[in-house]
C-alpha cells in the first residue's frame, strides 16, 4: 500500500468514522479519493490532516471530517441529482460524483472554475456539471435537486435554493456571518421546510449577490 493510501486510511479511521460518521459508502469513497491531488502543491504533505486547508483565490478546502458529516447529512444515492454551491478545487464534488447520479457544480471565481474543469480526475467522472455563476440563484435549468450542498457561508439561507430543492430533499449548509452554524434543511412532500441546527462551523463567506 503506497504512503498516500496508509494516510487516507488513517484519515478516514481516525479523524471521521472515530468521531461518528456511520455511513459505510461516504467512508468508503473518501478512503480512495486522494485528496493531496486536490490541494495546492505546497499543502500536499498536510493533505490528510485533520484541518481545513489554504486553496486558491483566498478559499479553503474543507476539514475531512466536515466533509464527511455533510455529505452523510445528503442521504445520496445513484438515483439523485445534486447541486453544489463552490466547486474550489472540486474535492468534494468528486465526491458527490461518486455517491449520486449527477452533479450540477457553480463555482463564481472563473480562476477556480477552469482549474476544476481541466482538472483529469474531474473530466473523467461524465456525470460532473461545470456551471461558472452566481450560487445564491442556483441553477434552474437542472432543477428540482434531490440534494444541494452549499461550501460557502452565506448570512442567512438563499430562498432561491430553498426553491430549487426537490419535495423530499436535503440542502446542508454553513450559514452566519462571525457566528457560524452547519445547517440542515429538509422539504417534505407538501414543500414544508424544516432546518436542523448541526454544529457550529467556520467557512468562507458566500460571493455573490442573493
Amino acid at each position: 500500500m503506497h504512503s498516500d493510501e496508509e494516510e487516507r486510511h488513517r484519515m478516514v479511521k481516525e479523524q471521521i468514522a472515530a468521531r461518528g460518521i456511520k455511513n459505510e459508502t461516504v467512508l468508503e469513497v473518501m478512503r480512495n479519493i486522494p485528496r493531496h491531488l486536490f490541494v495546492p502543491l505546497e499543502f500536499h504533505r498536510d493533505a490528510y490532516a485533520d484541518r481545513a486547508l489554504p486553496s486558491y483565490g483566498g478559499q479553503t478546502i474543507s476539514q475531512p471530517y466536515i466533509v464527511a458529516l455533510m455529505t452523510e447529512l445528503l442521504h445520496l444515492t445513484k438515483n439523485h441529482n445534486v447541486l453544489e454551491i463552490g466547486t474550489g478545487t472540486g474535492y468534494q464534488t468528486i465526491i458527490l460524483a461518486n455517491l449520486a447520479r449527477e452533479v450540477y457544480t457553480m463555482e463564481i471565481n472563473p480562476d477556480l472554475y477552469e482549474m476544476a474543469k481541466s482538472n483529469p480526475l474531474l473530466k473523467a467522472c461524465s456525470n460532473i456539471h461545470f456551471i461558472h455563476g452566481n450560487g445564491y440563484r442556483g441553477y434552474p435549468p437542472a432543477a428540482p435537486y434531490d440534494a444541494v450542498i452549499v461550501t460557502a457561508a452565506p448570512p442567512l439561507i438563499p430562498q432561491e435554493l430553498v426553491n430549487q430543492l426537490a419535495p423530499g430533499g436535503r440542502m446542508v449548509i454553513p450559514v452566519g456571518d462571525y457566528s457560524q452554524e452547519l445547517q440542515l434543511i429538509t422539504k417534505n412532500a407538501d414543500n414544508n421546510v424544516n432546518i436542523t441546527p448541526i454544529i457550529g462551523v467556520r467557512f468562507v463567506h458566500m460571493t455573490g449577490e442573493p
